[in-house]
């Protein structure tokens, strides 16, 4: 039993079927953040007083340099995931909201690239 009128198909209202793709990649990138965070949050608090020699020792491992990308990746992609959800929701005028969305991804972009880039640079001077 379907809820729409036949004027409401015609004039092409109604789901664009592009939401469901957002949901779910919010919400593996949420799962992922879980185990993810709990690690880096841990790992940071062990070497927030630690010396810069020791923090590069244990950046030094792959699994590491892995997980840490991981965790940045996921983070700065559920964060542009869940800005473009509040920016979608209270922007009223298509274009502002366009270029906001827009900027929003390019600064994740951004930070990003810049995180792993740092990341990549402590890796291989150890």
């Amino acid at each position: 039993m379907k809820r729409e009128t036949d004027l409401h198909r015609a004039k092409g209202l109604g789901s664009a079927k592009k939401g469901v793709g957002h949901w779910i990649a919010q919400r593996v990138t949420a799962v992922a953040l879980i185990p993810l965070g709990i690690w880096f949050v841990g790992a940071f608090l062990l070497l927030i007083f630690a010396p810069f020699d020791q923090a590069r020792l244990w950046l030094s491992s792959i699994w590491v340099v892995t997980a840490t990308i991981l965790f940045v990746v996921a983070l700065f992609y559920h964060g542009c995931l869940g800005m473009q959800m509040i920016w979608e929701d209270y922007i009223p005028h298509e274009g502002t909201r366009w270029g906001v969305v827009l900027a929003t991804k390019f600064l994740g972009i951004c930070l990003s690239l810049l995180s792993i880039i740092s990341i990549l640079k402590v890796y291989l001077s150890a």
